[in-house]
């Protein structure tokens, strides 16, 4: 079973930038489409930003724009950076694999930010 740990978030004010990491354990990532969720309180978890296996990217509209995902396959690592961050950008952010069936969830990476 692959492992996920995100790392990286914080409290950063409006305007501010922040990056995100998530390492993940095991050889099948390569393998892997992932990508960055994020769920905020009272809300369903949403999938913001997506890479292939080719490095290809799709970015939700609310986010686009201002978030990058970015991978590394030999460090077993997927990033975002996230910059011009609103008030609405807060919640907690996780990654997986984008497919019908995920791996087991990580901790998540919480990110606040104040207005």
């Amino acid at each position: 079973q692959v492992q996920l740990v995100e790392s990286g978030g914080g409290l950063v004010q409006a305007g501010g930038s922040l990056r995100l990491s998530c390492a993940a354990s095991g050889s099948i990532f390569s393998l892997n489409p992932m990508g960055w969720y994020r769920q905020a309180p009272g809300n369903k978890r949403e999938l913001v930003a997506v890479i292939t296996t080719a490095g290809v990217t799709n970015i939700a509209d609310s986010v686009k724009g201002r978030f990058a995902i970015s991978r590394d396959n030999a460090k077993n690592t997927v990033y975002l950076q996230m910059n011009s961050l609103k008030p609405e950008d807060t919640a907690v952010y996780y990654c997986n694999k984008v497919a019908a069936t995920v791996w087991s969830w990580g901790q998540g990476a919480q990110v606040t930010v104040s207005s």
